[in-house]
């Protein structure tokens, strides 16, 4: 629903609960699950003793990162039995 009086959403609307819900959200947990990946990324490079440059480290780290939210996606729009 928009305001009447500009293009600021209606305070009461979906879209600003989104928003609001969203900046509460991220703050706490963008934080929190890169710290999880970043950790059993470092655990899984050492289980398996691989040896990696920094540049290459990082690399790594990106592509599996992004693996790993394609798969929670999948995940969450497939509908999944267990959520």
């Amino acid at each position: 629903m928009k305001n009447p009086f500009g293009d600021q959403q209606v305070p009461g609307s979906y879209h600003n609960l989104q928003e609001r819900m969203y900046k509460k959200v991220s703050a706490n947990v963008n934080e929190q699950i890169l710290e999880i990946i970043v950790k059993s990324y470092e655990n899984a490079l050492n289980e398996e003793n691989i040896v990696l440059t920094r540049p290459e480290r990082k690399r790594l780290l990106s592509q599996i990162t992004k693996l790993v939210f394609e798969d929670l996606f999948k995940k969450l729009d497939g509908g999944s039995s267990s959520a």
